[in-house]
Formats: C-alpha cells, structure tokens, sequence
C-alpha cells in the first residue's frame, strides 16, 4: 500500500494534482485534489468522453460558472459532472478553498 501526500502533491503542480492511471496504473478510477487561492479564477473542470465526477467542496466555497448558470458550492456539499459539461471554478472568498473531484469510467471506454 502506498500513501500519497495530495496536498503537497497539488502545491508542486499549481494547486490541482490528478491521483489516477500514472500512479495507480488504471483507468476505472481517479480522484483529483485540488485548492485556489483568494481572487483565483478560471480552473476547468471538464471529465472528457466517458467520463464522470463528482465535485466536492471540502473548505471554504467555490464558485462553479457552467454554460447555464452560476452557483456555489459550500463545504460539504457536492455536485455531479457529466462527460460533456465543462465548468469553470473560482475563489470569490478570503481563504484559500479545498475541492476534489472523485470519477471514474467503465474499462470499455478506453
């Protein structure tokens, strides 16, 4: 078994870091640790061909823009991504905000 520091492994790759196929060495399941700063802008999340997530804001709130709409996640709460939405996440708040995304896909797709 192997431990993986995502919070140091996302501060060495500009605030997100994809725990998936490079280090675990599959394709079924990954999760995505991610953070932004106060005032950040423009991370996308966007899960590719059959794909699917769920984002998760873990402290602080983020703001999600889609194509559609404007909302905000608050800790705790968390909201399904399809394959073909792509969002974008903002920090509007003081505090730096913690997500993750946790997806996966049938084996079949790749």
């Amino acid at each position: 078994m192997k431990i993986f520091n995502l919070h140091g492994l996302a501060e060495e790759s500009e605030g997100e870091y994809v725990l998936g196929l490079k280090d675990l060495s599959t394709h079924a399941v990954y999760i995505v640790y991610g953070f932004l700063e106060p005032g950040e802008t423009g991370r996308k999340v966007l899960p590719g061909k059959g794909h699917e997530e769920i984002l998760c804001a873990v402290k602080g709130e983020v703001r999600v823009k889609t194509p559609g709409e404007t909302f905000t996640l608050k800790s705790g709460e968390a909201v399904h991504v399809k394959e073909e939405d792509e969002w974008t996440l903002e920090n509007t708040g003081d505090e730096t905000v913690f997500y993750i995304l946790a997806g996966g896909h049938p084996p079949k797709e790749h």
